[in-house]
């Protein structure tokens, strides 16, 4: 990763972490809890998919390293990079979650819950921060992109946390109207 990635990508996830924390702060139990419908995601749920999300990707990355590098799959991975950059912004195409990920209810109290959010992206940005692997050379397949190269995971995790951010905020503002 060249230090110009090293520096968007912590960037990204500081920023996408500090969003969701705002989003967060001061919830009450209702604004916390709150369902539109049975099969949309309160403020909870969207928390705890992405702390499983983040853990599950990481563990993922550190897979893949160990592996052979596949240098012949970087100009496809790199064709893909405006999809990766710009998932935030595609909430129109809704996305679907890989089983392992998907909010169980497994945190009950909202600050041990952040609290993990926070112990998993300081754990994402360290790797981040330190790594001196040749992230571009070693892939895994997106649930809707295909194979997509270790550094572009982590931008993932970035716009996946301002994604749901931004789903966030639509919870809070039914929440407030219902």
């Amino acid at each position: 990763m060249t230090p110009s990635e090293r520096r968007s990508v912590l960037d990204q996830l500081a920023a996408s972490e500090a969003r969701l924390l705002e989003l967060t702060a001061g919830l009450s139990p209702e604004q916390w809890n709150f369902r539109e419908s049975p099969e949309r995601w309160s403020v909870a749920d969207n928390i705890e998919h992405v702390t499983a999300l983040e853990g599950f990707i990481l563990a993922a990355i550190f897979k893949t390293l160990q592996a052979a590098p596949e240098p012949e799959k970087q100009a496809k991975a790199i064709e893909k990079e405006s999809l990766v950059l710009n998932l935030a912004g595609t909430r129109d195409k809704k996305l679907r979650a890989r089983e392992a990920v998907l909010p169980t209810g497994k945190w009950q109290n909202p600050a041990e819950l952040i609290q993990d959010f926070r112990n998993a992206r300081a754990h994402t940005s360290a790797f981040a921060a330190e790594t001196d692997a040749d992230l571009r050379s070693h892939f895994f397949a997106h649930i809707a992109f295909g194979d997509i190269d270790c550094y572009q995971w982590l931008i993932v995790l970035a716009q996946h946390s301002f994604r749901h951010a931004l789903q966030i905020e639509e919870t809070l503002s039914r929440a407030r109207i219902c």
